[in-house]
């Protein structure tokens, strides 16, 4: 099993891991200032509690507490403006359009800080390094389903099954090849591995 990204010279990795990680990074940034009006009482961490919502209820308990919280700032005398679009999910959908960009940004800066742990060591712990690489695609095209899934549920207002169990099964695999990959590069950036020791297991 070869990295996805091991025909890269090894002079141009560690550039290029530098440039992602700015994109990504930056992309982050946006979707911190995205996610501001998206934590209510039904969606306490925002956009991640929709993509976790699991069920057909609580997705539209979410999205009800996004309306809701467009009625109380668009009441004139308790009554909500007619034609006024919630903030919450009008950002909510654009989040969802531009994490498409994100995507593979952020999955190719994981993808190149794998490449750049697993090239410190040799043995089992590079070959999983490899594995990994493609696992940090694989993380964002469970992300692309994910997102397909939000997308019918927000803004076709098909709050039913399979689309929030879907969304949630994409999202939780997501996050876990995520954080396995941050992990190793984690540790095969810093802990000191002796090669020979990884080669003779």
């Amino acid at each position: 099993m070869k990295h996805p990204l091991e025909s890269i010279p090894s002079s141009s990795q560690k550039p290029l891991f530098w440039a992602f990680l700015a994109g990504t990074l930056i992309l982050f940034a946006v979707f911190r200032v995205l996610d501001v009006p998206l934590h209510t009482s039904a969606a306490p961490n925002g956009i991640v509690s929709f993509e976790l919502a699991g069920t057909p209820f609580q997705a539209q308990a979410i999205i009800d507490s996004w309306h809701e919280m467009a009625y109380l700032l668009s009441s004139v005398e308790g009554e909500p403006v007619p034609g006024f679009v919630s903030r919450a999910y009008a950002f909510a959908a654009f989040g969802l359009g531009i994490d498409y960009l994100f995507m593979p940004v952020y999955a190719t800066a994981l993808a190149l800080c794998i490449l750049l742990a697993a090239g410190k060591h040799k043995g089992w712990f590079a070959t999983f390094g490899a594995w990994l690489g493609w696992g940090a695609y694989a993380a964002a095209v469970f992300d692309a389903v994910e997102n397909y899934a939000l997308v019918r549920i927000l803004l076709m207002n098909q709050v039913w099954s399979p689309y929030p169990e879907v969304a949630a099964f994409s999202a939780t695999v997501k996050f876990g090849l995520l954080l396995l990959g941050l992990f190793y590069a984690l540790v095969g950036g810093i802990v000191p591995i002796r090669s020979n020791e990884l080669s003779e297991t």
